[in-house]
């Protein structure tokens, strides 16, 4: 027999959006699998399964946080003059299967963000491919979840976050927590590891295209759960999501070909697939706050940018290895910047902006929380990588980064085509470590 209590709970549960925000909680954590190999496809064959353990470690890792504190920190109520959350409900104290939020079990709701933090941690790997101690990332993923993710999650969408309750800026499924704080993030790590060997000289090319459009077509279908389920229930506003994050993927691969096509005389598969992230990226801030057409520019306009932006580490001489900060950081502030001229009053239930008479207040207000996540996300990731690599490094070392992670780091070995990487000499060393794990099937051969 139900208890007063669950009874009283389940009064205000909705079953169409709990059904909903299931499946979409379950869409998101699919992502990280998919940027798993969109990351992995875009790595060299030597260090694709690093990159691949790079991504599922976040799930465990952040998970783990979040059940402790994060979540608590994140959503718990204001303790800090709109900066943070409290503690009382660490470890989901008091959270149960009568606990509601809004209209769904609050344990739901939880995941669903939990699923958030997890891709963004697993995003910032990317910039810092081909060259990191895993030992290093265990150490790092857990600490920055709770320095810089969910300090931020709480200021944009916890109870009085300051850059939601005072400031007033919209983001509706994450432009500042995920993309602008993984972007920023991503920078401040390139700079503390330093190029690749190689960087500027060597191709890198991408070793196995269909891999990237997988996981680009697995990270594309895992994001209306990503966008429209950020609506927490089954409605129109959901609906409305699911069409305009369609709508910028297209418009954002569109975009990037006719750059590539222009620029470079080629449109290219990693360009296709760059491009619909990118779409992707930028939309997701703005899903539920702009208009069909609204989403049209905002694809469009990631599309075009982030094609020129990726470019931008050659000149600038920082090796963000797989466009984190070209694709996402850059892609994450137009679609944030431009919830200031194309909100529309019919999606947000009152802000409008500059193109629909809502004025330069909108904008500014945009601008300045870009501003202000992007400074907090590097400078924290910065100082953090570099106590990092004081106390235990970062950096792998350069016969772990010549030979290959995948061998050297894991004992295992992607393809067994006879030989590692590009061909690359394989010390005593390296060889002894690799014949100390019997249950691995490991090539050997220079």
């Amino acid at each position: 027999m139900e208890t007063p209590v669950t009874l009283a709970a389940a009064a205000h549960v909705n079953t169409g959006d709990t059904a909903w925000l299931l499946a979409a909680t379950a869409l998101v954590l699919l992502m990280t699998p998919g940027l798993a190999l969109f990351y992995g496809g875009m790595v060299r064959t030597k260090s694709v399964l690093n990159m691949l353990m790079m991504s599922f470690v976040s799930i465990a890792l952040v998970t783990v946080v979040w059940l402790a504190a994060g979540y608590s920190l994140a959503f718990g109520d204001d303790v800090g003059g709109g900066l943070i959350g409290g503690l009382r409900q660490a470890g989901m104290s008091g959270l149960g299967p009568g606990s509601v939020h809004g209209t769904v079990p609050t344990l739901l709701f939880a995941t669903f963000q939990l699923t958030f933090a997890i891709i963004t941690a697993a995003l910032v790997s990317g910039a810092v491919a081909d060259r990191t101690k895993f030992s290093a990332w265990l150490v790092f993923v857990p600490v920055w979840a709770l320095l810089v993710y969910v300090p931020v999650t709480h200021w944009v969408w916890g109870p009085g976050g300051w850059i939601h309750t005072g400031l007033g800026a919209l983001d509706f499924a994450g432009g500042l927590p995920v993309e602008i704080t993984s972007g920023a993030s991503g920078l401040a790590l390139c700079l503390v590891l330093g190029p690749r060997l190689g960087f500027k000289k060597d191709a890198m090319r991408p070793h196995n295209l269909p891999m990237v459009v997988l996981g680009a077509g697995l990270l594309w279908f895992g994001w209306f759960g990503f966008n429209a389920g950020s609506a927490l229930g089954a409605n129109g506003l959901a609906a409305a999501a699911f069409l305009n994050t369609l709508a910028a993927g297209c418009t954002g691969l569109l975009g990037w070909l006719f750059v590539e096509h222009r620029r470079d005389g080629h449109p290219t598969t990693l360009g296709a697939a760059s491009g619909a992230v990118a779409g992707l990226v930028a939309i997701t801030p703005s899903c539920g706050t702009v208009s069909l057409l609204g989403a049209l520019v905002v694809g469009l306009a990631a599309g075009v940018v982030c094609s020129y932006a990726v470019s931008w580490k050659f000149k600038l001489n920082y090796d963000d290895s797989l466009d984190v900060v070209g694709v996402h950081l850059v892609g994450g502030i137009i679609g944030t910047l431009l919830i200031g001229l194309f909100a529309e009053k019919a999606m947000t239930g009152g802000t409008r902006g500059l193109f629909y008479g809502g004025g330069l207040a909108p904008l500014g207000r945009q601008l300045l929380a870009v501003v202000a996540v992007a400074l907090y996300a590097f400078a924290v990731t910065y100082g953090l990588g570099r106590l990092i690599g004081r106390v235990m490094g970062f950096r792998a070392s350069e016969e772990q980064e010549h030979t290959g992670l995948d061998l050297t780091v894991h004992a295992e070995t992607a393809y067994d085509h006879g030989v590692l990487g590009h061909g690359a000499p394989v010390s005593s060393s390296v060889l002894a470590s690799a014949h100390q794990a019997p249950t691995r099937k490991v090539d050997t051969q220079a």
